[in-house]
């Protein structure tokens, strides 16, 4: 069976599990993989932000995905981020997901030199043309430094191979539904920023949205309720799930955030989050403790 490419529906962003003493925890990130398979995911990604990518070798990619790809199966879409400075980097990066059994790659654009609008356009062009593998623009100007106006995105998805977007520029809602209203039904508009508007973005035509990887058992409900049109009941579940959502926001401490969250629900062993990530201090880790008790999972760090 081949890997699928379609990305819609519920995809989240795995976190990189890391023993105490900072090295990759292969047994933690295989129960992720389970966990999100029990939570009946529409596949995953790794490398996104929410992965803290940033801080592994290319050795290290290689066997997360090894180990995410035999846990999926082999027919769950599994996203690869990219993240370069370059483009030859960037079509290095996503040949060496597709090796390794990624069926689509997020690609960050450009963010060192911040490029111009026909520089990412080139970018994206080559990267879907010479990386092997179906390309997810990804809009994060807030981590990249990078805009892409909604004509520069609808550019983007005439280009060969380059099939979706994954929309993060606040306001969400109105540049998905742009977005959707600009291009063809084939190109797929995805959220991100941890789901915190996700019912608005599904709201204007969004596919899927992509998400930590803490709470996909609580936000599957909710996206089901929605697709089955019972849109107050869905809401309702959504403003419960709500608190967590937010709170795994928060710049430079969001890694340690969902780190703590899925040590206290028993499936990964350790928070330990590599620099320049940092813990979050006692007080947060505090109010954390009374949002996890709403959901019965406070007291088991």
């Amino acid at each position: 069976m081949t890997r699928s490419a379609d990305v819609r529906g519920l995809i989240p962003v795995l976190a990189t599990p890391f023993h105490p003493g900072g090295d990759l925890d292969v047994g933690s990130l295989r129960r992720l993989v389970e966990f999100q398979l029990e939570s009946h995911v529409d596949g995953v990604a790794v490398f996104g932000f929410a992965s803290e990518g940033f801080t592994l070798t290319a050795a290290e990619r290689r066997e997360v995905l090894r180990v995410v790809t035999a846990a999926a199966g082999p027919a769950l879409p599994v996203v690869a981020g990219v993240a370069a400075t370059g483009t030859r980097d960037a079509v290095e990066q996503a040949r060496a997901a597709g090796e390794a059994g990624a069926s689509v790659v997020m690609v960050v654009p450009p963010f060192m030199v911040k490029p111009s609008a026909t520089q990412i356009v080139d970018f994206y062009g080559t990267v879907a043309a010479e990386g092997g593998l179906p390309v997810m623009a990804q809009d994060a100007p807030a981590s990249t430094g990078v805009t892409m106006p909604v004509p520069l995105i609808v550019e983007l998805s005439t280009e060969d191979g380059v099939a979706s977007v994954k929309v993060e520029t606040q306001p969400t809602a109105p540049k998905v539904g742009a977005v959707v209203a600009a291009t063809r039904p084939e190109f797929l508009t995805l959220g991100g920023q941890n789901a915190l508007f996700v019912l608005e973005e599904y709201g204007r035509g969004a596919v899927g949205t992509m998400p930590a990887c803490e709470f996909p058992d609580l936000l599957r409900p909710v996206l089901d309720l929605w697709e089955k049109g019972e849109r107050d009941q869905a809401r309702a579940a959504f403003a419960a799930l709500l608190p967590l959502v937010r709170f795994g926001l928060q710049p430079g401490i969001a890694w340690s955030i969902h780190k703590q969250v899925l040590v206290r629900r028993g499936i990964i062993s350790s928070a330990t989050v590599r620099p320049p990530a940092i813990d979050a201090d006692g007080g947060t880790i505090a109010d954390l403790e009374l949002l996890l008790a709403d959901h019965g999972w406070a007291g088991r760090g």
